[in-house]
């Protein structure tokens, strides 16, 4: 079974040691370096990864760039914050990929946040295609939340990928303008609108979603903090839509 592990990276020196030293398996690893100022090459060639340099210019690019320099057709596409875990690997060594009906596999991902691994959560509940056959499968061009379209069937896998999305609040709210700013944007291309008023208005409904419905209120004092951030979120998204609405930028 020869698979090739890629990832796209910019400025990910300390993702790197933890992400990829559970891809050391597979019989190819690829990091894909978007110039990066620290060390993100040195930690790749340090787990005996291949670094090319290219531009980023949307994630689904990038990531459709790393795909097609992979010199097996089998590709495991990892973010550099997600880390798979020991079940995982031992799951996808059993598996007779070249014998078998499925273009792809669906892995379930799991949200962690300030030190607690979320069981559950919208975030914890994720299945997202990570390991695929190139030659019926491709990345989107998407700017952001790109997706591998899949020409052919797919399965489900068992056991998780640990996604480490924010080292702490710090990191989060580095994250948080670009994001917010990207879904603007998104919004806008499909035409949405919204009042001002209802920017505010819908706030705690964004939470007692985030919180109650989606059951982060088991997620610990951790769980609070995430569904309230991820209401703050579509509220700021949504007032930049206005902003963008408003002052057609």
């Amino acid at each position: 079974m020869l698979i090739s592990a890629v990832i796209i990276a910019k400025n990910e020196e300390q993702n790197l040691v933890n992400s990829l030293a559970k891809l050391t398996w597979c019989n190819e690893i690829i990091v894909i370096d978007d110039f990066s100022s620290d060390q993100t090459a040195k930690v790749a060639e340090s787990f005996g990864a291949i670094v090319i340099q290219n531009t980023f210019v949307t994630f689904g690019k990038q990531k459709q760039f790393a795909v097609n320099q992979a010199k097996n057709d089998w590709v495991l596409s990892i973010d550099a914050d997600e880390i798979l875990t020991d079940e995982l690997i031992f799951e996808i060594s059993k598996l007779d990929i070249n014998n078998h009906k499925f273009e792809a596999y669906e892995i379930p991902r799991t949200h962690v946040f300030l030190g607690k691994t979320f069981k559950y959560g919208k975030e914890s509940k994720d299945y997202i295609i990570r390991l695929f056959n190139r030659k019926n499968g491709h990345f989107d061009d998407a700017q952001v939340h790109e997706r591998i379209i899949i020409n052919g069937k797919t399965t489900k896998l068992n056991h998780k990928i640990l996604h480490y999305s924010y080292k702490n609040l710090d990191h989060y709210f580095s994250k948080f303008n670009i994001y917010t700013t990207q879904g603007a944007l998104k919004l806008k291309e499909k035409g949405k609108t919204r009042a001002l008023l209802f920017c505010f208005i819908y706030f705690p409904f964004y939470f007692i979603k985030h919180y109650f419905i989606y059951l982060n209120i088991f997620n610990g004092w951790q769980g609070l903090v995430w569904s309230y951030l991820s209401a703050w979120y579509h509220t700021v998204k949504y007032l930049k839509l206005y902003e963008i609405n408003k002052f057609q930028f």
